[in-house]
């Protein structure tokens, strides 16, 4: 390969990454009832409702705290769509809007995700240390998620 090939392929690449700049992604929430929220529907105690805050609400929320380089594309759509496809599987926001069966499911789904690791994502972990759960937090959140489904 000579230099000018190199050059060349540099140049356009830098061209597409700042032009990708302008598409931007669809950060819009729908309209929703703060009534419905799961921490204030189920009355959360504080002690989990920090942990759920700060581990899961930032992507299976309305509640998206977004960190400087969810700015920068193609990062911003990674990420946007990352969160779409949380929402979709569970959202706390809208939790007063499931039917008694969704969320009873739910909190079966929490209890195993967290207890066997899967929640929250490794790949989210290494960049907001927040969410990590130690193994005590973990254990916690998934007796209580337990303990929520035999009660719901």
């Amino acid at each position: 390969m000579t230099k000018r090939f190199l050059y060349r392929v540099a140049a356009i690449s830098f061209i597409l990454i700042v032009l990708a700049q302008f598409i931007r992604v669809d950060r819009s929430v729908p309209e929703f009832n703060l009534r419905d929220d799961f921490i204030i529907l189920e009355s959360v105690p504080d002690q989990f409702s920090q942990v759920l805050k700060s581990a899961c609400y930032n992507c299976h929320s309305y509640q998206t705290r977004y960190p400087w380089y969810s700015h920068v594309a193609p990062v911003s759509w990674w990420l946007q769509n990352h969160i779409n496809h949380a929402r979709e599987h569970l959202n706390f926001s809208i939790w007063g809007t499931y039917d008694q069966e969704t969320q009873k499911h739910n909190l079966e789904e929490c209890e195993e995700e967290v207890s066997e690791g899967f929640m929250p994502l490794p790949s989210y972990t290494w960049l907001h240390s927040e969410a990590r759960l130690t193994d005590e937090e973990r254990k916690m959140l998934a007796d209580w998620f337990s303990e929520m489904y035999k009660n719901h």
